[in-house]
């Protein structure tokens, strides 16, 4: 069974230009990156395939993910990106949950953007959506929106 059967999705049309909403993925992270109150922290962001994608989400009781870690696989600038934490840096495997693809498309006057969790099983699946996929992500969806139109605003 492919990958597709396992997703959880998330998409907005941002009133932002690509280029703009393409700046706010890569070098506002922490700002977007988790709904509020929890506030993210990047660790490392290598933006080339095999880079390190690490960071660490903590909660406003004092609760801390850890690093998240993973690897870049797949980027194509202002269009896409393919994360996974199937591997830690230099390859090295660890317990996959899930593959997170990031598009960017240009859409009238703004850009569709689209953020997709794939998942390795049906379970992998259902422990995400009962973690609370939404609104986590529909949280943070709303958030990168608001951040992106008001960078194009003040731009």
């Amino acid at each position: 069974m492919n990958g597709v059967a396992h997703e959880l999705s998330v998409t907005c049309h941002i009133a932002a230009p690509r280029g703009i909403v393409w700046q706010v993925w890569v070098d506002l992270k922490d700002e977007w990156f988790c709904p509020k109150p929890w506030r993210a922290r990047v660790i490392e962001q290598d933006l080339r395939p095999g880079g390190r994608n690490a960071v660490r989400m903590f909660g406003p009781d004092g609760e801390d993910t850890g690093p998240m870690e993973g690897v870049i696989l797949d980027i194509v600038p202002q269009e896409r990106v393919v994360t996974t934490d199937a591997y830690a840096a230099g390859w090295v495997p660890q317990t996959p949950f899930l593959t997170a693809i990031w598009t960017f498309a240009d859409e009238g006057h703004g850009t569709r953007f689209t953020a997709t969790a794939r998942h390795w099983d049906a379970e992998a699946k259902q422990r995400h959506a009962d973690m609370g996929f939404h609104p986590g992500w529909d949280d943070m969806m709303a958030q990168f929106k608001a951040l992106c139109e008001t960078s194009a605003a003040s731009a």
